[in-house]
């Protein structure tokens, strides 16, 4: 892709934002910390808006702040300043209480690292969310079968991670993070521990199921070949979003 198609992409990217209800707004987000006596800066002040089925990249080399700005996002660690909005809801200001449900209704991870249940099977893993959602085990069992089968594993359901290829187990965990459909998906370069072929395949199948599903995306990676796959490109670089 040329750079000017790529910059007409993320123009067309950026209004269609712009045109459709926000699922995730940060605003003024920092965050620093001591060290040494010094004090670092991981994340200057970011505003990001990721619109309702949009799925946005999110590029910077290692140390540019991307998994700080995830755990910011995904609620799972304070001393951030500024604002955070998830499905209109301003969430930097709940409790711990708050997050925790905001996280289980609203949001879906997916890790470099599948952190996969060892103990449970591959159904299992998927359905266990909705379980702890409320859903009964049925409507759990069917959901998880058909997101598995969607992704190319319907076939593996009984399985345990261990017998699971890293492509397999990564699948498995896309479809964890899409089994109580969330609005927002949260992923922090989720093909990094995969060999590129495989990587690409899994990658598509995560986008393809990702727009069907209607959720919106924030996805962190190293890798531009990858990222313009997707429908806007945001870099992060020193803590400050361009």
């Amino acid at each position: 892709m040329s750079d000017a198609s790529r910059s007409e992409r993320g123009r067309r990217g950026s209004a269609a934002s712009d045109a459709v209800t926000p699922i995730l707004e940060t605003r003024g987000l920092s965050r620093s910390f001591s060290q040494g006596g010094e004090t670092i800066h991981v994340l200057r002040g970011v505003d990001l808006t990721v619109g309702a089925g949009e799925i946005v990249a999110l590029l910077g080399p290692s140390g540019s702040g991307k998994s700080t700005l995830l755990q910011a996002v995904g609620l799972l660690e304070g001393g951030f300043a500024g604002s955070i909005r998830i499905a209109e809801e301003e969430a930097a200001k709940l409790n711990a209480h708050g997050r925790t449900v905001m996280r289980r209704d609203r949001l879906g991870f997916v890790y470099q690292f599948h952190h996969l249940l060892p103990d449970f099977s591959a159904l299992e893993n998927v359905a266990l969310p909705q379980l702890i959602h409320g859903a009964e085990r049925p409507d759990a069992d069917a959901r998880a079968t058909a997101l598995l089968s969607a992704l190319g594993v319907g076939h593996r359901l009984s399985h345990r991670p261990s017998q699971l290829s890293g492509g397999e187990q990564q699948r498995v965990a896309v479809a964890r993070a899409l089994a109580n459909r969330p609005a927002l998906i949260l992923a922090d370069e989720p093909t990094g521990n995969l060999d590129e072929g495989t990587a690409d395949v899994v990658l598509a199948e995560f986008l393809r199921l990702v727009r069907e599903e209607g959720s919106a995306a924030l996805i962190a990676t190293h890798n531009e070949r990858l990222a313009g796959r997707m429908d806007r490109v945001v870099r992060l670089h020193e803590g400050v979003l361009a």
